[in-house]
C-alpha cells in the first residue's frame, strides 16, 4: 500500500510505553482485590506485615505482590518501541486516518455524523471500557468507550502463526475493527446483543457471526476507496488474512476437526466472500448480513 504521504489520523492514544495494564489506574485496579483477600485472611496479614516493613527498609513491596498477579509483574518491564514498530505504528495512524475520511463521507451520503473512534496501542495488557484484556485476545474494539484496541505483536502471530504477511493484512485487520465501531454506531451491535439474549448459544453464535461477516465487508468498502494506494497483491494479502483467521481454519489447527455451530467470525469462505463484496460495491447496502 502507497502510504507513506498519506494523513496520519489525531486520534491514536499510544500506551505502549506503559507496559502492562495501562498506568496507575490499571494498578489500583489490580492492587485492590489482592489487599482484600489479604486483610481477610491470617497468612495475608502476615504478608501485609512484611510488605510494610520492607517499605520503611527502602524495598518495593509490590514485588512480593507480583508473585500473586504476574500482570503487576509484567508492568515493571518496559521495552522501548523498536524503529520497525513504530514505524507500523505510524501505518496504523494512516490506515485509521484514511478509515476516517471515507465513513465520513458514507455517512454524510446517508445524512449521518461520523463518531471517529479513538485507537489505543498497547503492549501486553490494557484497561478498556469492556474491562481488561490481554493480547491474547486480538484486536478488539469495546462499545462502550467507543475504542479499537490492538497490541501490535498481533502483526507478528498474523505474518507467522497465520501465514499472512503484508501490510494490507494489517490493514484488513483495522479496517475490520472499524467496521464494528460502524455497527456501534448504527445500531447493529445493541440489536444484536438484545438478539442474543433471547437465543440458545448456537444461534447466539449464527448472529455473532453476521456481525462479523458485515464487518468484514465494511473493511472490504474501506478498501475500495483505497484502490488508487494499492499495490499490486494488497487485496489478495486482505483475502488471504481474512481466510487464515477463518472459523473453520482456526478449529483445524487446534483440534484438527470442524464445529460450524462453534463459529463466532465465519469461514474462511464467508469472511473472504464479504471483504470482496465490501470492495466491489462499496456501498453500505451491500453489506446486509440479515441482522
Amino acid at each position: 500500500m502507497k502510504w507513506q504521504d498519506l494523513r496520519r489520523s489525531n486520534n491514536i492514544e499510544d500506551f505502549r510505553a506503559r507496559g502492562g495494564v495501562g498506568g496507575s489506574a490499571g494498578r489500583t485496579r489490580l492492587l485492590v482485590p489482592i489487599m482484600k483477600f489479604l486483610i481477610g485472611n491470617k497468612y495475608g496479614r502476615v504478608i501485609l506485615g512484611i510488605g510494610l516493613i520492607a517499605y520503611f527498609l527502602g524495598y518495593n513491596p509490590l514485588v512480593l505482590l507480583s508473585f500473586l498477579d504476574p500482570s503487576i509483574q509484567q508492568e515493571k518491564t518496559v521495552t522501548k518501541p523498536t524503529a520497525k514498530e513504530n514505524e507500523t505504528a505510524e501505518f496504523v495512524s494512516v490506515v485509521l486516518a484514511q478509515s476516517e475520511d471515507v465513513w465520513h463521507r458514507l455517512f454524510k451520503k446517508e445524512g449521518l455524523v461520523y463518531e471517529e473512534p479513538k485507537l489505543v496501542l498497547f503492549r501486553g495488557s490494557v484497561n478498556s471500557g469492556c474491562g481488561y484484556a490481554s493480547k491474547q485476545i486480538g484486536p478488539f474494539y469495546c462499545p462502550r468507550d467507543k475504542k479499537v484496541y490492538l497490541d501490535m505483536s498481533f502483526f507478528d502471530d498474523l505474518k507467522k502463526r497465520h501465514n499472512s504477511p503484508g501490510d494490507f493484512a494489517q490493514a484488513y485487520v483495522i479496517a475490520h475493527e472499524v467496521g464494528h465501531h460502524v455497527q456501534n454506531l448504527l445500531g447493529t451491535l445493541e440489536k444484536s446483543h438484545s438478539l442474543k439474549k433471547s437465543f440458545s448459544k448456537i444461534e447466539a453464535n449464527k448472529v455473532q457471526v453476521k456481525v462479523e461477516l458485515q464487518a468484514d465487508c465494511y473493511g472490504g468498502i474501506w478498501a475500495h476507496y483505497m484502490k488508487n494506494y494499492l499495490d499490486d497483491g494488497d487485496i489478495n494479502e486482505a483475502l488471504n488474512a481474512a481466510s487464515a483467521i477463518g472459523d473453520d481454519t482456526l478449529q483445524k489447527q487446534a483440534k484438527g476437526y470442524v464445529v460450524p455451530d462453534a463459529f463466532t467470525h465465519g469461514s474462511s469462505k464467508d469472511r473472504m466472500t464479504w471483504f470482496k463484496r465490501g470492495f466491489e460495491y462499496g456501498e453500505l447496502s451491500a453489506c446486509s448480513t440479515g441482522i
